[in-house]
């Protein structure tokens, strides 16, 4: 059958032969029908992993959603309001120290102008004393040449009246 010079014979043996030559050579179809087995056991496992995670995730979700949230919320305004309260508390008490820090720098200025004044006035009063010495002296100088005038005057006038 195989030395056959019929024309079919040698075409069926071409064609067995190509058979092997190909599958002996070109993988692809077996290859392409391991990748199709390959990719569909990955997504199938794959897309139940996902599935699970996905379903997890959305369990925590709603359970924080129904659960955390309104108590992280009632304790978070809770505990913002006693904040506020103590900050307001701080912030008034600052105040009360920055007014008392005030009373007192005023005062101290007070009391140094009120010292100034003191010292001022000291010396005014000093001043005033030299002053009123220096012009008794210019008034007791004045008077004892009047005096020494009008005694002249006297003298000369007791000179004319003998006559």
């Amino acid at each position: 059958m195989y030395y056959s010079d019929d024309c079919t014979g040698t075409s069926e043996f071409t064609s067995y032969v190509g058979d092997i030559q190909s599958r002996l050579i070109d993988h692809r179809p077996v290859i392409q029908g391991e990748i199709r087995y390959f990719v569909r056991e990955f997504e199938e496992k794959r897309g139940f992993r996902e599935s699970r995670l996905l379903d997890n995730l959305n369990k925590m979700v709603v359970e924080t959603n129904e659960q955390m949230l309104p108590k992280c919320s009632e304790h978070m305004h809770q505990h913002l309001f006693e904040a506020l309260t103590r900050l307001e508390a701080a912030n008034h008490m600052s105040q009360r120290i920055q007014q008392r820090a005030l009373e007192a720098q005023q005062s101290t200025q007070l009391q140094v102008a009120i010292d100034r004044r003191k010292e001022d006035w000291d010396e005014f009063l000093k001043e005033q004393q030299r002053l009123k010495e220096e012009v008794d002296e210019e008034h007791a100088k004045a008077v004892g040449r009047l005096s020494v005038m009008y005694s002249e005057m006297k003298k000369d006038l007791a000179k004319f009246s003998r006559f």
